[in-house]
């Protein structure tokens, strides 16, 4: 373990402030924008608790923000070699922060929440090995995503609070096609609701693997989203509860094709339906319900700018038009946090009146 080396900035990063009027946008009579963070830096993956946003990023960098006091820690001392990682997987538990970066070797660290110890708790080291994401059931219990090696996901599976991992012998997964892989695009081709596990693929296939007992089984879905191309599929997924769920993503080298793009569940991931088809976003990389919304509403960041959906993904609005935005995750109904090249910026849903949702 190397010593911690921590840049911790007493943030005056309300760098830009911007107020968008939708008037028309069923449920919100408009949307506040306001950049909290800005720097340098690709974020893809974060998450939140206890008033912080904990952030994964470029060039070794991990960090967090003070929601209360935009106070900003950023570690940068932490990796033993020269390699710059780029850290895209990101995951928590009541006491801990876990990183795991793409490429080869894949490493994935523990934190403490103060970022003030850290530990190496896995490595790997092959030509093929990518990690896309990361997610924790509970505070004994997680589970991270790479593609494949060999002829299957790559899963590994902590059971002792991300003190060691052990990787998934693929006689115990389902068997994947050449060229069907996972995107690592916004940590969010896993997602976990109680013991029930959804993960999702691209390429050559697009395809929805479930398992309903922690990753001891599994079962794999097809989906009608576009494939057959290494760059198209599903790069995001979201699921209100065990039943309603919703898969987004397209074609990272059409992001205007807007087809074929989006499908809603209604059966925990069984059957597909295809929703908003030649309307709303294009390529998207990260789609997520709004809390307590009945699983009505959702937002999307991607090629497209943002969008928000109030009829369960049938229709779209853009209420921004900013491209720079690869993930996003929700504080509650009405705030939201996301990130991407050089910034990360919070979103405020108004249901005031629109007088009270203008700032100077």
């Amino acid at each position: 373990m190397k010593k911690t080396g921590l840049l911790v900035l007493i943030s005056t990063l309300f760098l830009s402030c911007k107020s968008t009027k939708l008037a028309t946008l069923q449920n919100y009579n408009c949307i506040i924008i306001d950049t909290i963070f800005k720097d340098k830096i690709n974020i893809r993956a974060i998450s939140i608790a206890d008033e912080k946003v904990y952030f994964a990023g470029d060039k070794n960098r991990v960090g967090s923000i003070n929601l209360k006091n935009n106070t900003v820690t950023i570690n940068t001392n932490f990796v033993n070699d020269t390699i710059n990682y780029e850290f895209r997987g990101i995951a928590q538990t009541t006491n801990s922060v876990f990183v795991l970066n793409v490429g080869n070797p894949a490493m994935l660290y523990k934190f403490s929440k103060d970022f003030k110890s850290n530990k190496l708790v896995y490595k790997e080291v092959h030509d093929k090995v990518f990690y896309d994401s990361m997610q924790f059931w509970n505070d004994n219990e997680g589970i991270a995503l790479g593609d494949p090696v060999e002829n299957c996901f790559s899963i590994i599976i902590t059971r002792n609070g991300g003190e060691t991992w052990t990787k998934i012998s693929c006689d115990k997964l389902p068997k994947m096609e050449e060229g069907e892989a996972a995107f690592a695009a916004s940590n969010s081709n896993i997602v976990i609701q109680g013991e029930n596990t959804w993960l999702v693929s691209g390429g050559k296939r697009a395809r929805v693997f479930y398992s309903s007992d922690k990753g001891d089984s599994w079962k794999v879905f097809d989906t009608p989203i576009v494939q057959g191309e290494s760059m198209t599929g599903i790069f995001s997924a979201d699921f209100y509860d065990e039943t309603i769920g919703f898969i987004a993503g397209g074609n990272y080298e059409k992001p205007n094709q807007n087809f074929q793009n989006k499908a809603l569940t209604i059966d925990g991931g069984k059957t597909w339906n295809l929703v908003s088809e030649n309307r709303g976003f294009g390529y998207a990389s990260c789609v997520q319900f709004v809390p307590k919304s009945g699983g009505k509403q959702l937002i999307s960041v991607g090629a497209s700018g943002l969008y928000y959906s109030y009829d369960s993904g049938a229709s779209w609005k853009q209420f921004s038009n900013d491209t720079s935005l690869f993930t996003v995750r929700f504080i509650n109904e009405n705030t939201a946090i996301a990130a991407g090249k050089d910034k990360i910026i919070k979103i405020i849903f108004e249901t005031l009146s629109i007088s009270n949702c203008f700032q100077n």
